[in-house]
């Protein structure tokens, strides 16, 4: 009982740190060319989104929140006069979602996934507004200016509506909280669904990428670069985590007992490793127990 008071009270300090940091209002902005026209742009390290410039227009890619967004803004109207015309949200969550009104006052439309959107209007919070426009489906593509943007939906995997954003001309990718390279998952994979984030990271791959924005990246430097070997990271790591808990499970170890067994080397230099390894098997365990699938040794 008391490991598990500690697990929540840990748990809920982190999300107050996050909170606090993503809403400073002394940001420390960065924005990053990685390809013609297009840019990424972070606030303190923490959030990091992407926006591209068109023949007639600017695109941004996840908003984040009202005080990354204005910093945002600011940064764009540096570089060009053009209007900003979309602003697009990954998901549901509203670190992630919050924000819109900043680029509704600048004229421009918000969008998001039917999944996320009936979130959000169900959901309210201070700083988040609900999606001027609402796509449903698994794929729908846009030409805006000449550029091309495609919006994949590839089901259930972290939050509502995840929406990774793909730029086929240019093969560039934008992916939020699914992938978060060399950083093991977030303390107990909060708002994941496990073997859909696995299965959503094979059709990742399938997509022709060199090059990816994601919205958070602690480890690499410079931050704003990433590329496909990120996805292939993040999908092994979910697999190695599973097939240890079942290696040991096949040994009757007691269940209880392998979040504190397992270890994982290959990571050990991956930021959370000593905090959340055991969290992380922990989400493995509570999932397996209480999904539809039979306790059996899994192999790869």
């Amino acid at each position: 009982m008391l490991t598990c008071f500690r697990l929540i009270k840990f748990f809920c300090l982190t999300l107050i740190l996050l909170s606090t940091i993503s809403n400073a209002k002394n940001l420390d902005q960065s924005v990053v060319e990685i390809a013609d026209d297009i840019y990424s742009f972070s606030t303190n390290g923490e959030y990091i989104s992407m926006f591209v410039i068109t023949n007639n227009s600017v695109l941004v890619f996840e908003t984040m929140n009202s005080h990354h967004a204005k910093a945002m803004v600011s940064k764009i109207k540096q570089i060009t006069k053009k209007p900003i015309k979309f602003a697009f949200h990954s998901h549901n969550h509203w670190d992630h979602s919050s924000g819109g009104k900043v680029f509704l006052d600048e004229g421009a439309s918000t969008v998001a996934h039917a999944e996320a959107a009936a979130w959000m209007k169900a959901n309210p919070y201070k700083d988040m507004v609900a999606p001027t426009k609402i796509w449903s489906g698994n794929l729908k593509k846009f030409d805006l200016g000449g550029v091309q943007v495609e919006l994949h939906y590839f089901g259930m995997n972290h939050g509502l509506g995840m929406t990774v954003f793909y730029l086929p001309q240019s093969k560039i990718a934008y992916i939020a909280d699914i992938v978060t390279p060399k950083r093991i998952i977030f303390t107990v994979a909060p708002d994941f669904n496990l073997r859909e984030w696995e299965r959503s990271l094979t059709e990742v791959l399938k997509l022709d990428f060199d090059q990816a924005v994601y919205s958070h990246n602690e480890h690499k430097k410079p931050l704003h670069q990433g590329n496909k070997a990120d996805v292939q990271s993040q999908l092994e790591y979910l697999r190695d985590l599973r097939f240890a808990f079942y290696a040991e499970l096949k040994k009757g170890t007691n269940p209880i007992l392998i979040p504190g067994i397992i270890k994982l080397p290959k990571y050990e230099n991956w930021v959370g490793y000593n905090d959340w390894l055991a969290m992380n098997v922990w989400r493995v365990l509570t999932d397996e127990f209480m999904g539809p699938f039979p306790w059996r040794p899994e192999t790869k």
